[in-house]
C-alpha cells in the first residue's frame, strides 16, 4: 500500500493506494500517530485508490478516530468504493466516521471534520 500526504489549509489528506490490510496497517498507523503527535486534528483518507481494506485496517483508523476525539479532533472518509463502504457499514462504522463523496466535498465541509 502506497500513503500519499497532502494538507490543504488545517486538513491532513491521507490518500491510500491499495491494500490496508495486515501487511499494511501498521505503516498507517505509525504516519497517523507521528501527525497526531505533530498536533494535527483534522484528517480526511482519501479511499478513492483503496481497493481492499481487512479487519487490521479498520482498527487502525477506529484507533485513529477515538484518539483525535479525546484530542477535539476528527477523521472524515472520502471516495468509498461501494465494496468498501459495505465493510464499513456491516462494521457499524459509518455512525463514526462522516463520509463524503471526495475529498473536495469533505474540506470544504471542514466544520464537520
Amino acid at each position: 500500500m502506497e500513503i500519499r500526504q497532502e494538507q490543504r489549509d488545517q486538513v491532513i489528506i491521507l490518500s491510500l493506494v491499495g491494500r490496508l490490510d495486515a501487511n499494511t496497517s501498521k505503516d498507517l498507523e505509525e504516519n497517523l500517530i507521528t501527525l497526531i503527535e505533530a498536533n494535527n486534528r483534522r484528517f480526511i483518507i482519501d479511499c478513492a485508490k483503496l481497493d481492499y481494506i481487512s479487519s487490521a485496517g479498520l482498527r487502525v483508523l477506529l484507533m485513529g478516530a477515538k484518539k483525535l476525539k479525546s484530542l477535539d479532533g476528527s477523521i472524515a472518509l472520502a471516495s468509498l468504493k461501494e465494496h468498501i463502504k459495505d465493510i464499513f457499514e456491516i462494521a457499524g462504522f459509518l455512525s463514526i466516521f462522516s463520509i463524503f463523496n471526495n475529498a473536495e466535498e469533505a474540506t470544504g465541509h471542514d466544520q464537520h471534520l
